[in-house]
């Protein structure tokens, strides 16, 4: 197995460039990877954000540059986001910089003018999403003739956000004899699909999701109940005092609530999910990036493709749907050797997931005790000292001299100075969190499973499905169990004294252009034998 990039045989521009990006040896994704990539090789690879798979496909598409140069691009990557096209194209043009290739990023919310005019010149990588690709296919602006190596880059997530068709349309255009590289975090048949009509003799890699749990991660769950998971999220980070934390929240309205909780109570936080501009995402990945804001909560689709290697905390404030979604979240962390932290919030009706997920990614989540009430105020009194201090070395304060002697005349130096605190910083009494006992954590009698018949190729994913039945019947996303999406249908876990109530809010409703059925699944009471 190669332990450094020059033992692949590449150029020395390429190992100047990697030695120079701060990359010291080959991730396991690119040690698998490179090899069959570099001979032209078709290769699905399974693999997460963060461990590396930019490079690994990225630098056999650098070596294998023609050696006569067209004025059509060579290769061609596609990706979900705009934000993972921008980065995948930085990054290939850092490597490719000393041997003349050049990657042009092409995505919606981009004036197209900009496109086009570096299109003429003349371009040898495109990266893009698929609905940009098309609209340049059809101006005829963007030939694709020569390409010579195809990558799809998250192919899972384009196929959840309804681009099968595009992509299959692009694949159309180039040429049949072409590489085809294919990385995706899950391996759904849709993705499979595409596999089997689209690759020749592919060869299978995957980074055991084992060795995606970086062990410079710590990673710790805390008990606390849905209601109080405000309170929990805001003694830990009074008390670890981490320098960049990245919040995931399950839904759109979450996010919301919980950046909006935690600016109100004076934190320096910012939010992204997709209902927000491209505008406002590159205003707070900016301020996120650079510390004007502290603490970002995302969506998993929105912090699809994110690459801060800076964050010290990350905190599944809701708990990830699947295994590949927690390695794909903590992974956020501990980048570039670095240590990290992941916390997750469980909730009672959840430990049997939590213990499902720790299983399935063969990783270890230790249980953790919240911080008490005096730990947090001693946490919050060291800020204050602190910034008092800073302010004292500064001699900011020296105006208030006369004003402070006037107050000694009438009150103790203790009065003076504990009032002035009050006023600037509040009150410093930190609210109960209720002890919960997970002793008996079978909680699954107080939830039924419901049964609809709607799911993946209605282009729903859990989101559309939390939305829905939290504002139809008016039930708090967070009282939403478990939600298992299927090809054709999906099942649901809620509170079983809401079951009528959501049946009947959601059954003959439309959900994205499809009437759905809904009504309580077979068996739900009968044990599995």
């Amino acid at each position: 197995m190669h332990t450094n990039f020059s033992e692949f045989g590449i150029s020395d521009q390429i190992v100047t460039a990697l030695s120079n990006m701060g990359f010291e040896e080959p991730t396991p994704i690119q040690k698998i990877a490179i090899p069959p990539a570099l001979k032209g090789k078709d290769i699905i690879g399974q693999a997460q954000t963060g461990t590396g798979k930019t490079a690994a496909f990225g630098i056999p598409i650098i070596e294998n540059k023609p050696k006569e140069g067209g004025k059509f691009p060579y290769a061609i990557i596609l990706c979900p986001t705009r934000e993972l096209a921008v980065q995948v194209s930085q990054e290939i043009n850092r490597i490719g910089s000393a041997k003349g290739v050049f990657a042009l990023p092409v995505y919606g919310d981009q004036s197209i003018d900009i496109q086009l005019k570096n299109l003429r010149k003349g371009v040898d990588i495109i990266v893009g999403t698929p609905g940009r690709v098309i609209d340049h296919i059809r101006r005829k602006s963007l030939v694709l003739k020569d390409i010579k190596i195809v990558v799809l880059d998250e192919a899972d997530e384009m196929l959840n956000m309804g681009f099968i068709e595009d992509i299959e349309t692009i694949l159309r255009e180039v040429p049949g004899e072409r590489q085809t590289m294919l990385f995706s975090a899950t391996m759904p048949t849709a993705v499979l699909n595409i596999s089997k009509h689209y690759m020749n003799k592919p060869k299978h890699i995957r980074v055991d999701a084992s060795a995606m749990v970086v062990t410079a991660i710590k990673q710790a769950f805390y008990e606390v109940r849905e209601e109080d998971k405000i309170k929990a999220l805001t003694r830990l980070m009074d008390v670890e005092g981490p320098s960049l934390t990245l919040i995931f929240c399950r839904t759109k309205k979450e996010v919301d609530d919980v950046s909006g909780q935690l600016m109100q109570m004076g934190y320096l936080a910012g939010a992204i999910h997709g209902d927000f501009t491209q505008s406002h995402r590159d205003e707070m990945m900016r301020k996120f990036k650079k510390g004007e804001i502290d603490t970002l909560v995302a969506t998993d689709v929105a912090a699809r493709g994110l690459d801060i290697p800076d964050v010290s905390h990350v905190i599944n404030y809701s708990i990830p749907q699947d295994p590949e979604g927690y390695i794909h979240r903590i992974g956020r962390t501990g980048r570039a050797g670095k240590s990290g932290i992941a916390i997750t919030f469980v909730t009672p009706r959840e430990y049997r997931h939590l213990r499902l997920i720790e299983k399935a990614a063969r990783t270890v989540i230790q249980k953790a005790k919240l911080p008490t009430k005096e730990q947090v105020k001693k946490a919050r009194e060291n800020v204050i000292a602190v910034t008092l201090e800073e302010t004292m070395k500064g001699r900011e304060h020296t105006d208030y001299y006369p004003l402070v002697g006037r107050l000694l005349e009438e009150h103790s130096p203790e009065d003076v100075v504990a009032a002035a605190l009050s006023l600037l910083f509040g009150k410093t009494d930190v609210e109960d969190i209720r002890e919960i006992s997970m002793s008996h954590p079978d909680t699954k009698r107080d939830y039924v499973r419901l049964f609809m018949t709607v799911g993946r190729k209605d282009n729903l994913n859990v989101g559309d499905i939390v939305r829905s039945i939290s504002s139809e019947a008016g039930i708090p996303s967070g009282k939403i169990g478990n939600i298992v999406l299927f090809d054709t249908f999906s099942f649901v876990e809620v509170p079983a004294n809401l079951a009528d109530r959501v049946i009947a809010s959601i059954n003959n409703r439309m959900m994205k252009g499809r009437k759905v059925k809904i009504q309580l699944a077979k068996n739900t009471d009968k044990k599995k034998r």
